[in-house]
């Protein structure tokens, strides 16, 4: 049932699915796009779907880029006042703590937020908006965009299809199984890249007394 449906999905589509959701949450809302984007690639090991999972990676890197030019746009018009309003409308997303996680990063790293925050899914949604809050200069926020975008999507990319092609390989009577452990394990390491973040940014600066 599922193989058969699968079958029946236009590659076109994933392509589009992966780009809509990467850039709805890089544009500062709430979506799964790192969920989409590894389902997408593993999607593209299997050959009969006749999915590129190159064009799993552009898509999602479109879809980056433009959302979270859109958020540097949107975040720079409206100010910080924004976020707090989003942040009453989705707590669990942008309740103060994540705002103020997310102006540590850039008190911390600068224009280096934007790119790590790619990895992490907080940074991820808050980054673009929060940049152009803090008018961080367009010039230096486009470049780490891109680099970030870059990273993330073709990174993640190749690391599912590699380890999606292995598990297939390894499990050919449990192809689905393999897939399966192949999303645990990007999404375990997506989580531990996060919470070595977060430590990072809860621990006080060197130097500076502890609150």
């Amino acid at each position: 049932m599922i193989a058969d449906w699968l079958h029946g999905i236009p590659p076109l589509a994933v392509y589009l699915t992966v780009l809509g959701v990467v850039g709805i949450e890089s544009f500062g809302l709430p979506l799964p796009g790192e969920i989409v984007l590894v389902s997408a690639t593993l999607m593209a090991t299997r050959p009969e779907l006749a999915i590129s999972a190159v064009w799993v990676a552009v898509a999602a890197l479109v879809g980056a880029v433009v959302g979270d030019s859109f958020g540097f746009v949107v975040g720079r018009r409206y100010g910080i006042g924004l976020l707090h309003a989003a942040g009453r409308r989705f707590p669990k997303h942008f309740g103060p703590g994540h705002v103020l996680l997310a102006e540590r990063a850039f008190d911390r790293w600068g224009v280096a937020t934007v790119i790590v925050g790619r990895f992490v899914a907080i940074l991820r949604i808050l980054a673009g908006p929060l940049a152009g809050a803090l008018r961080m200069p367009y010039r230096k926020f486009m470049p780490a965009n891109v680099v970030g975008g870059l990273l993330w999507t073709f990174g993640t990319t190749a690391a599912v299809y590699v380890l999606g092609v292995a598990a297939e390989t390894w499990l050919k009577r449990f192809a689905w199984a393999g897939l399966a452990a192949a999303v645990v394990v990007a999404l375990i390491v997506g989580f531990l890249v996060k919470k070595r973040v977060v430590g990072l940014l809860a621990r006080p600066e060197e130097g500076a007394p502890a609150s």
